[in-house]
């Protein structure tokens, strides 16, 4: 039943996630993935627990921390016999991180790799993936995550309803150890 651009709810083109219990809910890796979930359509606590063979008391809690933090909201109902069947949906269709905090944005960054790493795992095809290290200089590092930016924008800019389903992961942190 798609209504919006190949979506079967209507949503917000973007949302700044910054209030701490945003970027708390979003540092779980599982509410991470019913997010990823929900991005194109709908879904029950019934199909999205059995989508990830997941019970659904451990489905549900997770949509009603997503749906307090104002991620996720209810975007239509069923009756099924004696009982209403909620259908969630994103709040907005990108999520745009802010922090403040160092914390934050390092767990925020974890809990993205930690996704992808588990992607690549199951992906048909993976191209153009490296890891490289070297020493910059801030200013350096300023154009790179200028660059880095600009990449992601151009990547989501080019989503195409019908498309294949692709990923894409880039970033730029100051490493801990010296061994560029």
């Amino acid at each position: 039943m798609p209504t919006v651009d190949g979506h079967d709810y209507e949503a917000a083109d973007t949302l700044i996630v910054a209030h701490p219990a945003q970027l708390k809910a979003m540092a779980d890796p599982f509410r991470t993935q019913l997010i990823q979930l929900l991005r194109d359509r709908a879904r029950s606590t019934q199909e999205l627990s059995e989508e990830l063979s997941v019970p659904k008391g451990t489905v549900g809690h997770h949509l009603k921390v997503l749906e307090a933090a104002d991620l996720i909201r209810v975007v239509r109902t069923r009756r099924v016999r004696a009982v209403t069947e909620k259908f969630y949906g994103r709040t907005a269709r990108l999520f745009l991180f802010q922090t403040e905090d160092p914390a934050d944005s390092r767990a925020l960054s974890a809990v993205t790799l930690r996704q992808a790493a588990g992607e690549v795992e199951v992906a048909p095809i993976v191209s153009g993936f490296g890891l490289v290290r070297a020493r910059l200089t801030q200013k350096d590092m300023e154009r790179f995550e200028r660059r880095t930016q600009k990449l992601l924008d151009d990547f989501r800019s080019a989503d195409t309803p019908g498309g294949a389903p692709s990923s894409l992961t880039a970033g730029v942190w100051a490493a801990e150890t010296d061994d560029a």
